[in-house]
């Protein structure tokens, strides 16, 4: 997969920079919406709930002739980062709206496995931070089956893990907030009294789950033996947003897209299928790299034979 916008990273404008909570990389609010973004949201809506496979690379030991090997399991798609989901049950304290992105985020445990394959399969070009709480880099894929509208969606791209102390100085969380902050847009001027930061955004996250879901962040260890851990237990309900062991584990987990595969098959004589590929501001000056390719904003879109 290529990664075009991986090495375009700018300065931090003097605003943001300005709060320490909003310090990310580049922002780009002059870029619209992805041309794909439109239309996949509208397909999620038939699905109830939102869920698609996700392929990481599972590291395997070095002395053994293979490196890495395919890991796929079901995960729930939790919105476009910046813009949580609206739940009238989440108890925590929201962001302003101030941002949204073509950044789709799902939630998971750090003990679980596609944590650590985000973490330890970033080849060298990602520049990836691992160790902490949060970083990655790593290659995944994203695959959504739409029954009602016939249609199937691929997601490639990166993937970043965002874990507690995400507004903090630490190499992996300024690096993701550098690469996530990079694809996210301004959708409402700054108002003095507004107050953004990133660690009340994975909170938000925390709180639209359920506090039963919230209590599995402390339970048992997933994979582990029955045996291992008895003195732990499922089902527990976690009500405070702030409960030191199910936050421990807590992670979200942040796609940025680098290739969006759309594969349209409604009429049996006809299937469709196009390509979205994100090429930056590059894109804008180059024009398309395609045969039959047409750049749309910050994307290439090119229509393939299915």
């Amino acid at each position: 997969m290529s990664t075009p916008f991986f090495g375009r990273l700018s300065t931090i404008s003097t605003h943001l920079s300005s709060n320490p909570h909003l310090a990310t990389g580049k922002m780009s609010s002059s870029a619209g919406p992805a041309p794909w973004r439109e239309p996949f949201s509208h397909h999620l809506t038939h699905l109830r709930p939102p869920i698609f496979t996700l392929a990481t690379l599972h590291p395997v030991p070095s002395h053994t002739s293979i490196t890495v090997l395919p890991r796929a399991r079901t995960c729930v798609f939790r919105g476009f980062w910046g813009t949580l989901p609206p739940n009238e049950r989440n108890p925590a304290v929201l962001n302003p709206p101030l941002f949204s992105s073509d950044l789709l985020t799902f939630t998971t445990d750090a003990r679980m496995s596609k944590t650590s394959d985000i973490l330890d399969t970033a080849g060298p070009d990602s520049q990836t931070v691992s160790g902490g709480p949060s970083g990655g880099g790593g290659p995944v894929e994203a695959v959504f089956w739409v029954d009602e509208t016939k249609t199937q969606w691929r997601v490639r791209g990166k993937a970043w893990v965002l874990g507690p102390g995400i507004d903090g100085e630490g190499e992996g969380e300024r690096k993701v907030r550098e690469v996530v902050g990079e694809r996210m847009r301004r959708v409402k001027e700054w108002e003095g009294d507004d107050d953004w930061s990133w660690e009340r955004e994975v909170e938000g996250h925390f709180g639209n789950l359920s506090p039963v879901m919230r209590g599995s962040f402390k339970g048992p260890e997933p994979g582990a033996e029955v045996d291992y851990h008895q003195g732990k237990r499922l089902g527990e309900r976690v009500d405070d947003l702030r409960d030191e062991e199910a936050r421990g584990n807590f992670r979200v987990v942040v796609v940025v897209p680098e290739e969006v595969d759309r594969v349209d098959l409604r009429e049996d004589v006809r299937p469709r299928r196009w390509l979205y590929t994100h090429r930056g501001k590059e894109g804008e000056r180059e024009g398309a790299k395609y045969a039959g390719g047409k750049v749309e904003g910050e994307w290439e879109v090119v229509e393939l034979w299915p």
